[in-house]
């Protein structure tokens, strides 16, 4: 408990401190050496909308601990670097970040890079955070690979025995985009969907440069579903609700965490109505931190961030990483990533101040409830919770 009192205590002074970023001040001892760890997400290209602002949530974790004392009198230090979400840049980041800036500990997203990185890190003995992507199989990566973020089985899952049992759709169609976020996304969902009773109608995978939908939408309108799920990515899926509603389906649309993202429903307009989207973070009402991250976020933008849950767990995820450093700081041990992922094995648990409480399962894993919601007179409004 003494871990979760200090991480809410550093949290709370940095939202008193007037929630701007902050620098690195004379709170942290300027003779101790800094503590780094590395980022590789994408800051540009077609992913940049959710992946900006999850680098600057982490930055903005890392210069409210810095603010609070660093760890230990050491200042955090956050490197990042841009993959624009391409397996092959994220490959090169993760090289420079482990070989270059040698960091015991690293965070990354985007199922196709996570996955791409995966033997680097389990290589050169370096802890991989992932941060956001779906994709089940994260969990099986290797020693050196966790996921911060509940996978597709988690609220996946939760959706479709949700839309079958409780919706009462018995007839559904889903799309998917033909990559490693996409593909076992959409398994999950079918899996699920029949399990409960229901019965997948139409099942169709689209390339991830696709732009013109017509076909794909035309054989699912053919299929006369009860309701269409989608399994894509922040650039394509705005383009393939509009499609579908252009061509006259007006069934019920759903699809995952991807989707809760205030853009959509500006790109969409009255196209957003009744889509449901899951979430895997406590919104405003959930979580006592949440106003004051909601506030800094429009002092600073004017608006709240793209992929509000991802943007929670990237805030959280440098305090699991100064929490590994402390305890290694503690037991007297080198730097490294063999001893980060030591730490995390003996403290398994944190209490965070945006998503609460996590544990890292044996497994790799976590578990968070499931919180659905849907687009109601142009916004987002609960649905219901999933435990």
């Amino acid at each position: 408990m003494k871990k979760a009192n200090r991480l809410t205590m550093v949290f709370m002074a940095a939202m008193l401190s007037g929630m701007a970023i902050l620098p690195i001040t004379n709170a942290v001892a300027e003779t101790k050496p800094p503590l780094k760890f590395g980022v590789a997400l994408p800051m540009s290209g077609p992913e940049a909308l959710f992946g900006a602002d999850q680098v600057t949530a982490q930055q903005w974790a890392v210069d409210d601990i810095n603010a609070s004392g660093g760890v230990d009198g050491h200042p955090l230090e956050m490197i990042a670097l841009d993959t624009q979400a391409n397996p092959q840049l994220g490959i090169n980041a993760v090289n420079r970040l482990i070989n270059v800036d040698k960091v015991p500990a690293l965070v990354t997203s985007w199922s196709s890079v996570v996955k791409a990185v995966a033997p680097i890190a389990n290589r050169e003995k370096v802890i991989e955070f992932s941060v956001g992507a779906n994709s089940p199989d994260i969990a099986e990566l290797g020693d050196y690979v966790y996921t911060v973020f509940p996978l597709a089985d988690v609220d996946v899952t939760a959706l479709a025995k949700y839309t079958h049992d409780v919706l009462k759709k018995e007839k559904a169609a889903i799309l998917y985009i033909n990559n490693d976020s996409g593909i076992p996304g959409a398994r999950i969902y079918r899996k699920i969907f029949e399990e409960a009773g229901g019965k997948v109608v139409s099942y169709e995978a689209y390339d991830p440069k696709t732009t013109d939908f017509t076909s794909l939408v035309l054989q699912v309108k053919a299929a006369n579903p009860d309701i269409i799920h989608i399994h894509g990515l922040v650039g394509d899926l705005p383009q393939l609700v509009a499609q579908i509603r252009q061509l006259g389906l007006t069934q019920r649309i759903s699809t995952y965490s991807i989707g809760f993202n205030p853009k959509v429903i500006e790109q969409l307009g009255d196209a957003a109505e009744g889509l449901i989207v899951t979430s895997l973070s406590p919104g405003v009402n959930d979580n006592e931190n949440m106003p004051a991250y909601i506030e800094r976020w429009m002092k600073n933008y004017n608006r709240v961030p793209n992929g509000m849950p991802y943007t929670q767990y990237n805030y959280d995820t440098p305090y699991i990483i100064a929490e590994l450093y402390r305890w290694v700081l503690k037991n007297n041990l080198p730097i490294t990533g063999e001893n980060m992922r030591k730490a995390l094995l003996d403290i398994k648990s944190f209490e965070l101040p945006l998503t609460g409480y996590v544990t890292f399962s044996d497994d790799h894993r976590v578990l968070k409830p499931v919180y659905l919601l849907t687009v109601e007179n142009g916004k987002f409004e609960p649905l219901a919770t999933i435990n």
